[in-house]
């Protein structure tokens, strides 16, 4: 059956499935192996010389990774998608195919701070030129392009401070620029049950699958998506031959397994994530909430009109600062102070000191991340539960 007109929640389910002829097993097995038996000589042969379909070894393909890449592109509406051992993985892999030696890449100046240490020190060690631009304003993006512009990169919403950017605005200046130009945009926070940046002009969409994908806090992968041709790129240079981040086959697995829910755990993310603004937002200990579902927010039309939902991330400064937001997080006692997001528990960090310690303190001004910030990724606990949470530990500044 064609999945591509059901529902999301089918999808998840259901798109790319095979069914398992041998055993008849209801989920996806895992093909824990790292190579494959050729029938004769001429069948490796012609597998190698890409004229036969099949299995070689599992650095190249893997077939539980082969129904997780076909699930997450049915999800993305994308012709294609490449997995990976870590978001960073997919992220570096995408960027080794499309740039070379000469090329530009224009990207927003709030990443994640792997992402922005990886393009602020990484790249321009070979010869590839990076601009940081403010993207929420959109005509920031037109003034920086250039002839030799091959990337424009960028999240929504941001990490760490919930900033939107207009996807289609962005894509639609970049390609009007120069049609060939790869608009990336990293759709971790949003999930395509949210959010699909290729439907509204983006060319490539990264993940750290780690995340909402998985949603269980025991998996470390990553996943692009895209035109087919590209992610055959990616593939086979980005994956094969400049990082070889690989998924496992298990952690495929288990990607599979979180997938299923991945529709109703948004669901209940999202409600606790506005009722835990709504009580933030008037509280006397916050001095200014970041959450797109808040009418406050500079962007909050714009996340309107290309989110299906506003997501479970927030961040908050706390009055006093930088010590009265440690006070308030050395306190908590159910909410887990850790990094990472979008699993079953709510988690708290501090972005300037943990996630994004790769900033400077200049560019943390810059990306409009203060010192003081405190992110939270919103469980799925009770959520009576998670803001007496807060409230006790409030009670301690």
């Amino acid at each position: 059956m064609n999945y591509q007109n059901s529902g999301f929640a089918t999808k998840a389910i259901h798109a790319g499935n095979v069914k398992d002829k041998q055993y008849g097993a209801l989920t996806m097995p895992i093909y824990q192996t790292s190579t494959f038996v050729f029938d004769n000589c001429e069948q490796g042969g012609s597998r190698f010389a890409g004229t036969e379909d099949g299995y070689i070894y599992t650095r190249l393909a893997n077939p539980t990774t082969s129904v997780l890449e076909a699930k997450l592109a049915a999800l993305e509406c994308a012709e294609a998608c490449v997995a990976f051992g870590s978001g960073m993985g997919a992220i570096t892999s995408v960027l080794w195919s499309a740039c070379k030696q000469g090329d530009h890449i224009v990207a927003d100046t709030t990443l994640y701070g792997c992402t922005f240490s990886y393009l602020s020190h990484g790249m321009s060690r070979y010869g590839v030129d990076v601009t940081f631009v403010d993207m929420s304003d959109a005509s920031n993006l037109k003034k920086a392009l250039r002839k030799e512009t091959t990337v424009v990169y960028f999240e929504s919403p941001c990490n760490p401070n919930m900033k939107i950017v207009d996807i289609k605005a962005i894509a639609d200046i970049a390609h009007a620029h120069n049609p060939a130009i790869q608009v990336v945009c990293d759709n971790t926070f949003a999930t395509p049950a949210l959010q699909l940046p290729l439907k509204l002009g983006c060319d490539i969409v990264v993940h750290s699958a780690t995340k909402y994908l998985n949603g269980h806090g025991d998996v470390i992968a990553g996943c692009a998506c895209g035109k087919a041709d590209f992610m055959t790129q990616v593939r086979m240079f980005g994956l094969k031959d400049m990082t070889g981040a690989v998924i496992g086959p298990f952690e495929s697995f288990l990607i599979l397994r979180g997938l299923k829910t991945l529709d109703v755990r948004m669901e209940r993310h999202c409600y606790n994530a506005v009722r835990l603004a709504d009580y933030l937002k008037t509280h006397p200990k916050v001095e200014k909430i970041y959450f797109p579902g808040l009418e406050s927010h500079p962007n909050h039309e714009i996340a309107k009109k290309q989110m299906r939902s506003f997501g479970a991330m927030m961040a908050f400064e706390v009055k006093g600062g930088k010590a009265a937001g440690a006070e308030l997080l050395n306190n908590m006692q159910m909410c887990t102070l850790a990094v990472s997001l979008g699993d079953a528990e709510t988690l708290v960090e501090h972005p300037a000191s943990m996630t994004h310690s790769t900033y400077d303190a200049e560019s943390l001004v810059t990306a409009g991340i203060p010192e003081g910030l405190v992110r939270v990724s919103v469980g799925l606990e009770n959520i009576e539960d998670i803001i007496s949470d807060f409230e006790q530990s409030f009670a301690k500044i």
